[in-house]
């Protein structure tokens, strides 16, 4: 098509045509930019291989390599782990939410050939007519061609919450989207030119963006780097200072610096996070940021709208109450109100199907129904202006049908005012003194699983707020349906002045009707002033602003496009009974994460002082202590009381509250337990190292009594871990005990590893120091659960886990 003759009529009318499309096409100018920002698979590899902790451990590797002890090398498979584990789930959650996404993503009515037809929004090309009504997003660039009282809100590009009214001739921004009217725009600027692509680019990316979980643990590994550098510089001087060949002293050095890198941690929340993202995809959870199961499982207030979340948004008409003389064709305008809105919302859309008979009537004006104004109307010449909306917004309060309609709202049902205007509905003050004609009575069904919803949060203490628009003692009446506290007392919006006054009445009511978009984000605002973690569900244009400010923005799939693309959570199931999974996935994942996150800094905790105990000495002009362990030692220590266990206790089920405090909470019991399996370990190989001068015997007798004792310690720091037990963690427990002795009894693996538990006075003094040091970590625990008020328990409650 011509640059001449763009904006025709009949362009306009019929759109595109196929051959027009097709060169298009062919020149590139289309809309084809990926449906989702997710990471290329190079990118996966690239950031899953090259790491820091796998270039310390590449380093390492190389070094016990040179000295021709390649078993001392096996901790070298973790560099593999790391990458392989890592990767694989990355690719599994990448491809579960691109699939995901196509499923939720918004599709645009395209005009082509004189036919509307729904695409895909990479399918859209330069020139393509685009229809649009309430709810729509704007996917390109364009320029409005038709326009019926339309308008855009363009908040999540200007922060103006305003809506502004377009007329042909009009540009329009993709990212915005339209709140009322309707209308059509030619698309101008497609593909990477289009405000779209980067708005997707910048918010849709799957990344582990910043939450408190990766925070605390980037703060934990930048203090273990800090404290690296000491204890490394005196364990390679000790090693390299004492009477060692230099292959042995390098072994002794990689295996003192081998155990401070928590390489581990990482690796497990990015599984444990990656994980939740695919578990949450199979029952229909779009999870745009990895962080959002977090952030829910940390929310204590959840703002659920009411129509769409609560109940369901189907309507059917359930009754029409004519008034006087006007009410006698209350019928024929109801149907000629739906004839005459192109896209009609629930309610109307109810209305449409109870009275389908057109009566003919010629629309000269239009007005949609706008969230702002709370009608809406269309003026038919002769037979009149009429609108239909809220009774309490088009009627005074001393009016006996407004009165009659608040009586009838009480019950639960939504009323509508079907009423003759004073004025034309596209004048100026419209609609002016309205004379009613009849009340509409529309009934609207609670979900089924709503209550055990409700119920389920009351039972986890986490407080629901319904905030709607609708009448406020119809939502009320809803709520009261769900034993919501203190539905009985709703608050209509409008009549709290202020925004201090707003924020005082949030904090303690529960039922909001009445409440326009910006309130909505005051309320949410004024929620996290108080010291919540807000999390906003909705499935209308009216909850964007609201959905954009909350901590966890929740979108129903069959929502708007809009609120689709700003909630980080998207229930494309559309059932509000899914918010639970995602809580007790988020508990899981932190839960799980906290305990995991205690092994491994208890490992580098008494790695750094064990390696410092065993340096200060040759400091200070005292014999040299060889480092008491090989590679391969650390490596089988790490095997059965860090990895294994930690894998699986990073996927195991975990209904625990989150809580704030993550970085303390952990340190809490990582460094006492570290400091003391330290100095047991210690302490046990000083009190049988014969010396310098003792035998290869008596040297690996003296390392297997010091790794009896760590390995020890270190397998009942595992069960405080993973306490309370339960079966399956008892079996864990066990089978990781079995292990572990079964590497010191079995032959093969005693002249594999170099064990030698056969002298009995050492092995003794082994178990009685581990014995100490279990006495002081379970004190530690038990003291440090009095002081912060817990109720520690040993085992789980029947029927928990």
């Amino acid at each position: 098509m011509a640059v001449e003759d763009r904006g025709t009529a009949g362009d306009i009318v019929r759109g595109l045509s196929a051959a027009q499309v097709a060169e298009r096409i062919a020149d590139g100018r289309t809309n084809d930019v990926p449906v989702r920002a997710s990471r290329g698979v190079w990118d996966i590899v690239r950031a899953n291989v090259f790491t820091r902790i796998n270039a310390i451990f590449g380093v390492l590797f190389v070094i016990v390599m040179s000295t021709g002890y390649w078993i001392d090398g096996m901790f070298g498979g973790l560099i593999i782990a790391n990458s392989v584990v890592g990767m694989v789930q990355e690719l599994r959650a990448k491809r579960t939410l691109d699939r995901l996404s196509i499923v939720g993503q918004a599709k645009p009515t395209v005009r082509r050939d004189g036919v509307s037809s729904e695409l895909p929004p990479n399918q859209v090309v330069a020139d393509d007519i685009i229809e649009m009504g309430p709810g729509d997003q704007i996917v390109v660039d364009g320029e409005v061609v038709a326009a019926e009282a339309l308008e855009v809100d363009e908040s999540l590009l200007t922060g103006e919450s305003d809506p502004v009214v377009k007329e042909p001739g009009d540009a329009v921004l993709s990212g915005s989207f339209v709140v009322a009217g309707s209308g059509a725009y030619r698309a101008t600027k497609v593909g990477k030119e289009a405000y779209a692509a980067k708005l997707a680019d910048e918010a849709s990316k799957f990344t582990l963006v910043k939450s408190e979980l990766r925070g605390g643990i980037d703060r934990i590994l930048k203090v273990i780097t800090y404290l690296l550098i000491p204890a490394g510089a005196l364990s390679i001087y000790n090693q390299l200072s004492g009477n060692q060949d230099l292959p042995e002293a390098l072994r002794g050095m990689v295996a003192a610096l081998v155990p401070m890198v928590p390489e581990g941690l990482v690796l497990m929340t990015s599984i444990a996070f990656a994980v939740g993202v695919v578990r949450l995809g199979r029952r229909q959870c779009l999870v745009n940021e990895l962080p959002a199961i977090e952030g829910l499982a940390r929310v204590d207030v959840v703002c659920a709208d009411k129509t769409g979340t609560l109940t369901e948004n189907a309507m059917k008409l359930g009754e029409l109450r004519p008034f006087g003389a006007n009410g006698e064709h209350a019928a024929r305008v109801l149907a000629a109100l739906a004839v005459a809105d192109p896209r009609p919302n629930a309610s109307l859309a109810a209305i449409a199907e109870a009275f389908a008979d057109d009566p003919g009537w010629t629309a000269t004006a239009v007005a949609p129904f706008s969230s702002a104004r709370k009608w809406s109307g269309a003026s038919f010449g002769e037979e009149g202006d009429w609108v239909l909306g809220a009774p309490d917004v088009l009627l005074s309060s001393d009016s006996e049908v407004r009165a009659e309609a608040e009586r009838i709202g009480e019950q639960g049902l939504r009323v509508l005012l079907l009423g003759r205007a004073e004025q034309a509905v596209d004048a100026q003050g419209a609609p002016g003194v309205v004379t009613p004609a009849a009340l509409v009575v529309l009934e609207q069904k609670v979900r089924p699983d709503a209550k055990d919803t409700v119920d389920y949060f009351a039972t986890q203490k986490v407080a629901v707020k319904v905030i709607s628009g609708d009448n406020a003692k119809s939502v009320g009446a809803v709520a009261a349906s769900l034993d919501l506290p203190h539905a009985e007392q709703p608050v209509d919006a409008r009549t709290l002045g202020d925004d201090k006054r707003l924020g005082e009445e949030v904090e303690t009511a529960s039922v909001f009707g009445r409440v326009t978009p910006a309130q909505k984000r005051t309320m949410v605002g004024a929620l996290q002033e108080h010291g919540h973690t807000v999390a906003m569900t909705g499935d209308g244009v009216n909850d964007v602003l609201a959905l954009k400010d909350a901590d966890i923005g929740v979108a129903m799939g069959a929502g708007s496009p809009a609120t689709r693309s700003v909630a980080q959570i998207v229930l494309l199931d559309n059932k509000f009974a899914t918010l639970p999974h995602v809580v007790a996935e988020g508990r899981r994942v932190i839960g799980n994460i906290e305990r995991v996150s205690t092994l491994f800094l208890t490992k580098t905790v008494y790695s750094v002082l064990l390696a410092i105990m065993v340096g200060v000495p040759g400091l200070i002009g005292l014999d040299v202590l060889p480092y008491p362990f090989l590679p391969r030692h650390v490596t089988i220590t790490g095997w059965f009381t860090i990895g294994v266990p930690a894998f699986v206790l990073s996927l195991a089920p975990n209904a625990e509250r989150a809580r704030p405090g993550f970085v303390s909470r952990v340190m809490r019991m990582a460094v006492p337990a570290g400091v003391v399996t330290g100095v047991a370990c210690f302490v046990s190989y000083v009190l049988v190292y014969k010396g310098q001068g003792a035998t290869e015997t008596e040297t690996i007798q003296a390392s297997t009594t010091a790794l009896i004792t760590l390995i020890t310690i270190a397998l009942w720091v595992l069960s405080i871990v993973a306490r309370p037990f339960a079966w399956w963690k008892v079996g864990l427990i066990a089978i990781m005990v079995v292990l572990s002795a079964l590497m010191f009894v079995v032959p093969l693996t005693q002249e594999l590893f170099l064990l030698d538990p056969s002298n009995g006075a050492d092995t003794a003094i082994a178990f009685v120091c581990a014995a100490v040091g279990i006495v002081l970590v379970e004190l530690a625990w038990w003291i440090d659960g009095r002081r912060r008020g817990e109720r520690r328990r040993v085992f789980a409650l029947s029927g928990a886990s």
